[in-house]
């Protein structure tokens, strides 16, 4: 799919992929303006986002209550040019002339939104380097 857009795509990858990793797919999404594929995945997905990510998310303008967490498919990581694990011990299947990220990130699961606010603006901060080297020029 990657190709055929002509879009670089990212996948997001933490276990219940219902804060890290949705919070790193609402930002990407919003800060690249159209210009990169999104997708996240759980390996063990969990019921619902986590509501202090839902939060976090909503008091910088992202609406995220919307999202579900999604099952990791070897199929979606087949599709990514770039997979970024949260720093869960997670593992990826591996394909040839794929990139592979590890981003060490607290985990936010039962934790109030004060606790997720630094966690929120610490995967910004990583998404928007990962922009300028994916997809250079994107809105910011």
């Amino acid at each position: 799919m990657a190709e055929s857009s002509g879009k670089p795509s990212v996948l997001f990858v933490c276990v219940h992929n219902a804060g890290r990793s949705q919070m790193a797919a609402a930002w990407l999404t919003h800060l690249a303006g159209g210009r990169v594929e999104v997708r996240s995945a759980g390996s063990n997905p969990g019921d619902a986002v986590n509501p202090a990510a839902v939060e976090a998310m909503a008091e910088v303008g992202i609406d995220i209550s919307a999202e579900t967490p999604k099952v990791l498919t070897v199929d979606a990581v087949r599709e990514s040019d770039v997979c970024v694990t949260m720093g869960c011990g997670d593992t990826c299947p591996v394909f040839p002339g794929k990139r592979y990220l590890d981003w060490k990130l607290e985990d936010p699961a039962g934790r109030g939104v004060a606790a997720v606010r630094p966690i929120r603006d610490e995967i910004r901060a990583l998404v928007e380097g990962l922009i300028a080297e994916i997809a250079p020029g994107a809105a910011a």
